[in-house]
């Protein structure tokens, strides 16, 4: 529901810029502030969502917080080694980068079978550090309408939760959201660049007391 949400409203705010005088310009500042928006609300119910879970396995505090994300921070970068998948840490809080380009073709949301096992790897980290949760963001470059982009992103995301739910994640710790074209790495300027922008990021939280 919450991603039928963010197209329409982002469809909404694009369709009524063509109809008006604004710049090409403008149009993308103002549905990039509405995408930004929606992100945070989606991370809002995130919150509400680790909150539910921590309930139910536990939650953490202060000094063990840190702990708990070090000792998975260097899991995770022992699994995907090599993988073509980059580590960030972000306070406590990690980001997994998965680069579009070799988890999905151009243009599609199938992941492709030589990936299946850098996910089983992540799934494998994740299901031992039951006290974080999971927030799946899909993105794009800039080929192709806004409209299709984002579908595409929101499609992207479900494929990678549900590709990990396969593998016994549970699908209360997961939550996904569309980005579309609106938030790239890098400026959509080369096919390069393209293909670093068409990516899935993981977002893993701790569950905080």
């Amino acid at each position: 529901m919450k991603q039928s949400i963010i197209a329409l409203t982002i469809s909404a705010l694009f369709l009524g810029g063509c109809a008006s005088n604004s710049t090409n310009t403008q149009k993308g500042a103002g549905i990039g502030a509405v995408a930004g928006a929606l992100l945070g609300k989606a991370t809002g119910d995130n919150a509400k969502s680790r909150y539910v879970w921590g309930a139910a396995v536990g939650a953490l505090a202060g000094a063990a917080i840190g702990n708990y994300m070090d000792k998975q921070e260097k899991e995770f970068r022992e699994e995907l080694a090599d993988s073509g998948v980059s580590v960030h840490r972000e306070g406590n809080e990690l980001r997994l980068q998965l680069p579009g380009q070799i988890t999905f073709a151009t243009g599609s949301a199938t992941i492709s079978s030589r990936f299946h096992g850098v996910l089983d790897d992540v799934a494998k980290v994740l299901n031992k550090y039951e006290k974080t949760t999971l927030m799946i963001e899909g993105h794009t470059d800039n080929t192709g309408s806004a409209q299709s982009n984002q579908v595409l992103s929101e499609a992207r995301a479900s494929a990678v939760r549900n590709y990990l739910t396969t593998r016994q994640l549970d699908p209360r710790r997961i939550t996904t959201v569309g980005m579309g074209q609106y938030q790239p790495l890098v400026p959509n300027t080369s096919d390069q660049n393209r293909q670093q922008n068409r990516r899935v990021a993981l977002r893993i939280l701790p569950n905080k007391a």
